[in-house]
Order: structure tokens, then C-alpha cells, then sequence
């Protein structure tokens, strides 16, 4: 193969052009880039450790209303926060990612400097999560505020889009299908359909969310997107676990995933975070039969797109109830061409000639891809990150002998400790319940002082 910042020039046996450097073949495979098409960088970096053995039991188990919405990082730890997750993004073998954050300082600048292809979605939104005591889940409404964030999106991905690098495109984001209006969604999804942009929206993702649509409409999030004229093939849809079809919904019908799928509308698929909470969409196996196209996600920590795609196997298994649910090359499809056809690019997310030199390589004498029958396995039921050596974009080394180039990914390390005790003092003042960090997040086991 020979690549260079133009492209991907050549894919065959024997390459007679020539070459400035050589990258020796021998123990090493090449992978097209992965595309995460679902990510937060705000504040996930410093909720790790925090709240994975916890939940809210009158809302199925899930712990984001009542205890994950508590997290949020300053102003200080905003940068750190994106440097730590860009640079696992990258040594996991991601090379284009969409990026779900409020807007901050230094957002767009690290996204450019980091080499990355990025699309950077400001979500917005008219209604705030309130939780009255750990039993409902209420929503706070502001219109006119939600219509100025939605203001300084709009303003947000405009400066992106015009960003010199050509990495770099701007998403339409409607936060959460539950916390914007209709009005919101269809001017929004108007307003990046005239521009030729993507929209991504969180939908379905919980049966709070479900139940609370079915209120308000009698409605499933696709039957609602649907009657806006909302679903098409711009559209990711973030997460969309709760069809239907699925086990824990009152419906037992199979009507949403056709409304997806003649559509063309795209499904982000995080697995791991849900997962935490014992939940899962069930299953990606019947998502792709069904014709939706399925992206892969990392949505939160630990930022490990190899981890997300070996826990979407697991659960589409699992949920699926056969070991023939999915595959492992339909899920690395998954994980590049369904990515990159969510963003509407063929020229990402494969190696072949024209393609963007986008690509990762793994390294096959790494002990934990030892045996090598076949790689693809090894490196997501086995290895994982750790046999990733070099990632590259735009035929460029973001990832260099397992280290980030042009990011201090070291640095910001360091400063997370700092910035999650300080997110925890917040945490602890603004808990409608007042309770302290030990009852919010006790540790898993006693800790002796």
C-alpha cells in the first residue's frame, strides 16, 4: 500500500512508484481508521470510578439523571478532559470521531491540533433534567434559553465548517429528543438540511425517555421523528435501544426498525455505558438484518473504541441468544463503512485507492495478538489498543510507536485527579438530596484510613 497526504495511492502486490519512506510490512497489519460516530468530551474523563455500581431504581437502573448529570467539568478542566479522550480515541485505532459537547475555548483548537478528522456537534437544548428525590424525573423548561443556545450552535459549527485543516465539519444537535421542542427539532433539522450537514440526536436511549415520549405523544421516538418528517439518511440517531420490538417496552411490535431502516436513517451504537446499567439494545445482529445502518460509538470513558466494539459483539450475542447473532467482520464494518456512511463519506473507514490515507497499524508480534490465525479477531477479542502502533490521518502520524504526537496526552492526565475532586465538591453541593460523595459514589470496597 502506499498512501500519502493526498490519499491512498496504491493497494496491491507490488508497488513500482516511489517512495520517501517505507514502513516495513513484516508482523504488522493494516487497518482502514475506525469512525466513532457518538462521543462526549465535556466531562466524561473525570466521572470515571464515580458511579458505575450505582442507579436509580424507579427509572430502570440508569444512572444518568440522578447521578451522572451531577458531573461536569470547569472551565479549567475542559481542555484536559478533550485531550485525554481525543488521545485514547487515537490509540485505539480511531481516526474520525463526532464529538456531542457545549462549546469551550479551546474545543475546536485541540480537535485541529490533535490531526483527527472531527465533526463537532454544540448540543442544545430547551429543557433541563430535575429529579424529585430518587422515585421522577421532571423537566425544566426555557424556551428562549434553549433557542440561544441553539443561537450559538448554529454560530459554533459555521467557524468549524470554514476551519482551514478540511478535518473538521460542524453537526446539528439537538441534545435529547425529550428535552427540545418539536418546533426546535424540525427548524434545526431544516436549518442543517439547507446547509448539506449532519444531525445527530439522542433518542430512545432510556425508558425514562420512552415512557415519557408515549406520555407525551403516545409515540416511540422513530414514530415521533417520523410524523416530523425528521428520519433520513443526514440523521444519527444516538443510542436508540428502546424500539419497539424491545423486551422492556410495552409495544411487542417491529415497526421501528423498518421506519429506520426505508429511511436510511443511522443508529450510533454505544454499548459499554449502558451496559454498566444492565442494559442493551437487543440486538445489533437484528438492527443490520433488519437494513439499518449501524455506526459504532464510545459515548463515555473509558474512550476505548476497540473495548466498545468487543462489547457490542458480547451484548448483540447475548441479547441475540446465538453466538450467530453478529460476527466479528460485520462488526468491524460496523465500526468503519457504517461510520462512514452516517457521515455520508466513502472515502473514509476503508483502504483502497482515493480513499483518505486514514489508517492504523497493529502491531502482530504484540504478545497479546500471539497466535496469529486470524488478526481482526485477535486485536478486538484480545489485544485490544495495546497492539496498535501508529495511527495515521490523512497520511499524517497522530500516533507514533504507541505515543500521541500532538497532543500532551501525559499533561492532561495529571491534571484529572485535580479536576474530579473539584467536580465532586459540586456534585455534593448541588444534589437536590444533599447527600455526600460516600453515599453518591461509595467506594466498592471499605477503605481503612
Amino acid at each position: 500500500m502506499a498512501f500519502s497526504e493526498a490519499g491512498i495511492l496504491y493497494v496491491g502486490p507490488a508497488y513500482q512508484g516511489q517512495a520517501d519512506e517505507e514502513i516495513a510490512g513484516a508482523g504488522i497489519m493494516a487497518m482502514p481508521g475506525l469512525v466513532n460516530i457518538h462521543c462526549h468530551s465535556g466531562d466524561e474523563p473525570i466521572a470515571k470510578g464515580l458511579f458505575e455500581d450505582v442507579g436509580t431504581a424507579a427509572l430502570w437502573g440508569n444512572a444518568l439523571y440522578e447521578y451522572s448529570a451531577l458531573i461536569d467539568a470547569d472551565a479549567d478542566a475542559k481542555a484536559a478532559c478533550q485531550t485525554v479522550m481525543l488521545s485514547d480515541l487515537m490509540r485505539s485505532g480511531v481516526t474520525t470521531h463526532l464529538d456531542i459537547a457545549s462549546p469551550a475555548p479551546t474545543w475546536l483548537s485541540l480537535a485541529a491540533r490533535s490531526g483527527l478528522r472531527s465533526y463537532l456537534a454544540p448540543g442544545f437544548r430547551e429543557a433541563q433534567w430535575r429529579m424529585a428525590g430518587s422515585h421522577r424525573l421532571e423537566f425544566e423548561w426555557n424556551e428562549a434559553q434553549g433557542r440561544e443556545r441553539y443561537g450559538e450552535a448554529l454560530a459554533f459549527v459555521e467557524e468549524a465548517r470554514a476551519h482551514p485543516s478540511g478535518r473538521i465539519d460542524g453537526v446539528i444537535a439537538p441534545s435529547q429528543i425529550e428535552t427540545c421542542s418539536e418546533e426546535l427539532i424540525q427548524d434545526a433539522v431544516g436549518h442543517a438540511r439547507s446547509r448539506g450537514m449532519r444531525i445527530t440526536i439522542h433518542a430512545a436511549q432510556t425508558m425514562a425517555e420512552h415512557e415519557e415520549l408515549l406520555r407525551r405523544t403516545g409515540e416511540t421516538a422513530p414514530a415521533m421523528l417520523e410524523r416530523l418528517g425528521v428520519l433520513g439518511p443526514d440523521l444519527i440517531l444516538g443510542h436508540c435501544i428502546f424500539l419497539d420490538h424491545h423486551s422492556w417496552t410495552r409495544q411487542r411490535s417491529r415497526y421501528d426498525l423498518e421506519r429506520l431502516a426505508s429511511s436510511g436513517t443511522s443508529v450510533a451504537h454505544c454499548p459499554v455505558t449502558f451496559a454498566r446499567s444492565g442494559m442493551t439494545l437487543e440486538s445489533l445482529g437484528a438492527y443490520l438484518r433488519a437494513g439499518v445502518n449501524v455506526g459504532i460509538g464510545t459515548d463515555s470513558y473509558p474512550f476505548n473504541m476497540l473495548e466498545e466494539m468487543r462489547e457490542a459483539l458480547i451484548c448483540s450475542r447475548v441479547s441475540g441468544r446465538s453466538v450467530f447473532d453478529i460476527d466479528t467482520g460485520s462488526l468491524f464494518s460496523a465500526a468503519t463503512i457504517g461510520g462512514a456512511k452516517a457521515l455520508g463519506r466513502g472515502d473514509i473507514g476503508r483502504l483502497v485507492s482515493g480513499a483518505k490515507a486514514d489508517l492504523a497499524l497493529v502491531d502482530l508480534s504484540h504478545p497479546s495478538m500471539q497466535p496469529v490465525h486470524d488478526p481482526l479477531r485477535n486485536l478486538i477479542h484480545c489485544a485490544a489498543d495495546r497492539a496498535i502502533r501508529d495511527v495515521y490521518v490523512d497520511g499524517k502520524a497522530v500516533v507514533k510507536d504507541r505515543r500521541v504526537v500532538n497532543l500532551d496526552y501525559d499533561g492532561a492526565v495529571r491534571e484529572l485527579q485535580d479536576a474530579q475532586r473539584r467536580a465532586c465538591r459540586r456534585a455534593e453541593r448541588d444534589d437536590p438530596q444533599g447527600r455526600p460523595l460516600s453515599a453518591l459514589a461509595p467506594c466498592s470496597l471499605p477503605l481503612h484510613r
